[in-house]
């Protein structure tokens, strides 16, 4: 399994303090079944997103665990005002690998109106916006259907690992499992940021989503899509999302030319 949403890097963010705690992690991660891990420290107004000590501390890492697991840098993206403009200005330096996938987040207590604006721009610069564990944000918990807009101009969407077992509540382990019921998932990722709360396992999902769904949609979302975005290939064929491309007053209508660029 590929993870491309985890908070490894030591002294960085809320995450690992030291590098021991780092290689632990990584381990667990390993033990879990994780071949690959994209290290996806915030990029926020607490803490400083700096890609040359970021890379420098990767490299401690690699240095501990050696082939026990793939590791590459991404982040993990807010949409602050600051932020945006900085990544219209420096395509790669926030995307997972340098290459055009990119984990947004939302804060919990605002999603602007013209955010889609933002997520066109950011396609029309070759970055192609990941959505993260949407089924946690309290405002997409009550209207989660906003999506719908951001997936035709091409945006995917990320759910935390143990949401789908109810480790963010009800409410998010709910949506979790509607938002695949419909097809709108596409990376199933740890969000790990310790051994404690917030560990590095996705295997427990990928093996619920076997049980409901089948083996091969548990390796399209742990698998073959986060591989694709590790190495910053184009992403499989995806299964038709239900609801996406309905339009009320002709549900005949296809998607628009940024859907078709960027693939459903």
């Amino acid at each position: 399994m590929i993870d491309i949403h985890h908070h490894l890097l030591f002294g960085t963010d809320d995450g690992p303090k030291d590098i021991d705690s780092s290689v632990a992690q990584a381990e667990a991660a390993a033990a879990d079944g994780i071949t690959h891990i994209a290290c996806t420290p915030h990029a926020n107004d607490t803490w400083d997103f700096n890609p040359q000590k970021n890379g420098e501390k990767l490299e401690a890492i690699r240095a501990r665990v050696g082939d026990m697991v793939t590791l590459g840098l991404g982040c993990d993206f807010h949409l602050s005002y600051e932020n945006i403009e900085d990544a219209l200005m420096h395509p790669t330096k926030f995307t997972i690998n340098q290459g055009k996938y990119l984990l947004v987040e939302f804060a919990e207590f605002m999603i602007p109106q013209s955010i889609g604006d933002t997520f066109y721009e950011f396609t029309v610069r070759g970055i192609r916006p990941i959505i993260t564990h949407p089924e946690r944000n309290p405002i997409l918990q009550k209207d989660h259907l906003r999506m719908a807009e951001w997936m035709r101009s091409g945006c995917l969407v990320q759910i935390t690992a143990s949401s789908l077992g109810g480790r963010f509540g009800k409410r998010a382990q709910s949506l979790g499992w509607e938002l695949l019921e419909k097809n709108w998932v596409h990376f199933i990722a740890t969000d790990a940021h310790n051994l404690e709360g917030r560990r590095p396992s996705m295997r427990p999902a990928y093996e619920g989503i076997a049980r409901r769904f089948g083996e091969g949609t548990a390796d399209r979302l742990c698998v073959d899509n986060p591989r694709a975005a590790f190495e910053n290939r184009p992403m499989p064929q995806q299964p038709e999302p239900e609801g996406v491309y309905v339009y009320e007053d002709d549900p005949g209508r296809r998607p628009g030319l940024m859907s078709r660029l960027f693939g459903k």
